[in-house]
């Protein structure tokens, strides 16, 4: 265990980083590489969430799945799948990429960038100050000299319904540590962690009800969502949209579950999973003692500093901020956010203008986000509805994949379709959406062309190689300029 009182025998540092996920080491890699001394403060693994109950164990586990489906849609390649994913083997690549939930090798990448760990419970005592307490261990107090980050993530939410106390319910954490297939899963939620996992566990054997209030990935364009309810049903899931559960009841906690839904129906499963959101977990930090509310969201300027405290001293990132819960955007801001830190701490000019060094500009105009769905959902920027809403004068263009070569060679019958959201004013990109079987590789050339801003007329330059899904950017332009 990498040790700060190794270094900093008075428990002095330039920044103190509550959360060592991904976030919380990305802004203590930039703060270290400005020259300022780090302490990082974790409660459970190095590493986080994503790293152990998310994004890296959802994905180890759906990659078998999706190439599969992949397999399947490729004449010659479908007749040689011939059996069933062995499970084991699936749930043991899973075990490989969480690295068996040993966080060593995280704890050594902060060992090796020269930041102290702090294993325990951190919570904010006052300004600048943060007390950590560990079973076994006398409580330590840390100071900052200049920053105190928060990166400590988010919780699932379990809605509040008459016997969910008793049915000992997954949330994503069983999702991706289970190493058993249910016969039947119950998941309840349609947003990226309903869907994902819906994909997973029907793909793994499990006989899938997905119930959602809503249409499936509601915060993409519509047709998204649409393409990823069909291959679930196709995949012989059954999808309930419009729905919502209003009880769930366990007489017995080894039997089976039963979902009572407002339309009077009931789904009998061996577990259920809710993914019907997050909340910040703030709520045992000591927010009370530097003015915040316990358990709240944190707002935050440009630069990822909290508003409402004194001193410039108290920043927020990843998901406690509640711009954009996903891993790489958190890493974002991270980055610029332990640049800023450093520019403070150096009495350096900040360069928060949008677009600049210190600025987290992307979370308002190019959030980029994929769900390894089947077929899988992409999309960067707004939505046409979004755009609109905002007060931009738009025009949308929407595309068969069809329609490119490279897509059908890609997979017989591809089926999937792509949209682009223009600024007339402008003429540029407000938002790209795409929908179809290995679109999330698409995604970055739709990022880079939102950023950055280009002109329409210049993309039109970039030309896409033949014959390749990214053809599809030719169609969407040619489409835009005829009209």
């Amino acid at each position: 265990m990498n040790d700060v009182r190794d270094s900093q025998a008075d428990d002095t540092y330039d920044v103190i980083v509550l959360g060592a996920g991904p976030v919380g080491q990305n802004v203590a890699d930039h703060a270290r590489a400005g020259g300022l001394t780090v302490a990082v403060v974790e409660r459970e693994l190095v590493g986080g969430e994503c790293s152990y109950w998310a994004c890296v164990p959802s994905k180890a586990l759906l990659r078998p799945v999706i190439a599969v489906a992949d397999a399947r849609r490729v004449d010659g390649a479908r007749q040689a799948v011939t059996g069933r994913l062995d499970t084991d083997r699936v749930f043991a690549r899973r075990d490989h990429y969480v690295t068996d939930w040993d966080d060593s090798g995280q704890a050594a990448f902060l060992k090796d960038i020269g930041a102290g760990l702090v294993r325990g419970q951190g919570r904010l005592d006052g300004p600048r100050r943060v007390t950590v307490t560990a079973e076994g261990a006398a409580p330590r107090t840390l100071t900052a000299r200049h920053a105190v980050a928060i990166a400590t993530g988010s919780d699932p939410v379990l809605p509040d319904i008459p016997g969910i106390g008793g049915a000992r319910p997954w949330t994503n954490r069983q999702g991706t540590d289970s190493s058993t297939v249910p016969a039947r899963l119950a998941i309840v939620g349609g947003g990226g962690v309903g869907v994902e996992m819906a994909t997973l566990w029907q793909g793994l054997g499990s006989r899938v009800t997905l119930i959602a209030r809503h249409p499936l990935l509601p915060r993409m364009e519509a047709f998204a969502g649409e393409l990823v309810a069909d291959g679930l049903t196709r995949a012989g899931a059954d999808v309930r949209i419009g729905v919502q559960a209003t009880a769930v009841r366990r007489p017995d906690p080894a039997g089976p579950v039963t979902l009572t839904l407002d339309d009077g129906s009931e789904v009998v499963a061996d577990e259920v999973m809710f993914a019907t959101g997050r909340a910040p977990r703030t709520g045992d930090i000591g927010l009370d003692t530097v003015g915040l509310a316990p358990g709240s969201w944190l707002d935050v300027d440009t630069t990822c500093l909290v508003r409402g405290v004194e001193g410039d001293w108290l920043y927020a990132l990843g998901d406690v901020n509640h711009r954009a819960l996903l891993t790489h955007q958190g890493k974002y801001q991270g980055r610029t956010a332990g640049d800023a830190i450093v520019a403070r701490a150096a009495r350096r000019p900040l360069d928060d203008a949008p677009w600049g060094d210190h600025a987290t500009t992307a979370d308002q105009h190019a959030v980029p986000q994929v769900f390894f769905t089947d077929p899988e959902a992409a999309a960067v920027g707004l939505s046409a509805d979004e755009a609109t809403r905002a007060g931009h004068r738009v025009r949308t263009v929407d595309v068969d994949f069809t329609a490119a070569q490279g897509a059908n060679l890609f997979a017989d019958h591809y089926q999937g379709r792509a949209r682009m959201v223009v600024d007339l004013d402008r003429d540029i990109l407000l938002g790209v959406t795409f929908a179809g079987p290995g679109v999330s590789e698409l995604l970055h050339s739709a990022t880079i062309a939102v950023a950055g801003e280009v002109p329409l007329k210049r993309l039109r330059h970039a030309v896409a190689c033949f014959p390749t899904v990214s053809e599809v950017w030719l169609f969407l332009l040619t489409a835009y300029e005829r009209g």
